[in-house]
C-alpha cells in the first residue's frame, strides 16, 4: 500500500523567476525557415528522381529547382543564424558522429553540391549522364537531410523537443514530403503530378499521425504545442493538412484544386516548423516543464525500488 503524504508537495520555483534552462539562442525566422527548406529540398530530390524514372520532365524540373533552391536558401538561413560564414566552414573541419549538428553539416554540403549539379545539367542539357548521377546522389542524401533536423532538436535539453524524440523525425519527414509533393502539385500540370500527389498524401498522413502521437504521449509536455502562438501554428498546420488531403481526394485532373491543395500542403509544413520551434522555446522558458517531469521520474524510480525483492 502506497504511503499517503501529509504535507503537500512544495511549489516549484526558480531563482528570481528566471528559467532553469537557458532557451536556445537560435534566431527566428532563420532556424524555422531552415527546418522547412531542408525538408522541402530533401524530399524534392527524391521526387525528382522518381519523376526522371517515370518520364515526367515537367515534374522533374520543378523538383530539381526546389531541391537546389531549397538547399541554397537553407544554407543562407543557417549561415545568417550563425552570424559569419566561416562558422559553417569550421563545422566541416571535424566529423563528429555523436553530434547531429556536425552530421547535418556533412549531409547538407554534399546534398547542395549534388542538387545544384543536377539542376545545372537539367537546365542546360550538358553532361546529362553526370547530371543524373548527381540527381541520384542528391536523392541519397535527401532523406537524412529531411530527418536529421528532428534529431538535432531532440538532442537538446529543451523539454518539449527532447521528450518528443520518438515522433519528431517522423513529423519532419511527413511534413517535408507533404511540402515537396504540394509544390509539385502547385507547379506541374495535373497529368504529370501523380507522384507529387501521392507523396503529399503519404507525407500528410505521416505528419498527422506523428503530431497526434506527440499530443498523446508527452502528457503535460504537450501543452506548449497546444497553447499560445505555438498552439495556433500547430492547429493551423493540422487544418491546412486536412484541407490538402480533401483537395487531393477530390482534385483528380482539376488544375484549380491541385493548386489549392499544393498551397495548403506547403503552408502546413511551414506552420509546423514554426509551431514546433516556438513550442520548444516556450517549454524552456517555463520552469514547470523541467521540474515536474524530473519529479515524476524520481517518483517512478522510488516506486520501482520499493517493489524490488529484498
Amino acid at each position: 500500500m502506497k504511503e499517503q503524504r501529509l504535507v503537500p508537495d512544495a511549489e516549484f520555483r526558480s531563482y528570481y523567476g528566471r528559467p532553469i534552462l537557458k532557451p536556445p539562442v537560435w534566431k527566428q525566422p532563420d532556424v524555422p525557415l531552415y527546418l522547412f527548406l531542408g525538408g522541402l529540398a530533401g524530399s524534392s530530390a527524391v521526387l525528382a528522381e522518381g519523376a526522371a524514372l517515370t518520364g515526367r520532365p515537367a515534374l522533374q524540373r520543378v523538383a530539381r529547382i526546389a531541391s537546389a533552391g531549397g538547399a541554397a536558401l537553407g544554407t543562407v538561413a543557417l549561415i545568417h543564424d550563425l552570424g559569419r560564414p566561416e562558422r559553417f566552414l569550421n563545422m566541416l573541419r571535424v566529423f563528429k558522429p555523436t553530434s547531429p549538428l556536425s552530421v547535418g553539416s556533412w549531409i547538407l554540403s554534399p546534398f547542395a553540391a549534388f542538387s545544384s549539379a543536377a539542376l545545372a545539367s537539367d537546365l542546360t542539357g550538358v553532361l546529362p549522364r553526370l547530371g543524373r548521377l548527381a540527381g541520384v546522389g542528391a536523392a541519397t542524401f535527401g532523406p537524412p537531410l529531411v530527418t536529421y533536423t528532428g534529431a538535432l532538436l531532440c538532442n537538446t535539453a529543451v523539454p518539449a523537443w527532447h521528450e518528443g524524440y520518438r515522433e519528431m523525425p517522423f513529423l519532419f519527414a511527413g511534413s517535408g514530403m507533404a511540402a515537396a509533393g504540394g509544390l509539385g502539385m502547385l507547379a506541374t500540370p495535373p497529368d504529370q503530378a501523380g507522384p507529387a500527389r501521392r507523396m503529399a498524401v503519404l507525407g500528410a498522413a505521416v505528419e498527422l499521425v506523428a503530431s497526434e502521437r506527440i499530443q498523446e504521449r508527452l502528457g503535460m509536455l504537450a501543452e506548449p504545442y497546444q497553447q499560445g502562438r505555438p498552439g495556433i501554428f500547430m492547429r493551423t498546420a493540422r487544418r491546412l493538412t486536412m484541407t490538402g488531403l480533401v483537395g487531393s481526394a477530390l482534385g483528380g485532373r482539376s488544375r484549380a484544386l491541385s493548386v489549392a491543395s499544393g498551397l495548403a500542403y506547403l503552408s502546413a509544413s511551414l506552420f509546423t516548423r514554426f509551431g514546433v520551434f516556438q513550442a520548444g522555446l516556450a517549454s524552456a522558458r517555463d520552469p514547470k516543464y523541467t521540474v515536474v517531469p524530473q519529479r515524476e521520474r524520481a517518483e517512478r524510480r522510488q516506486d520501482a525500488a520499493r517493489t524490488l525483492p529484498v
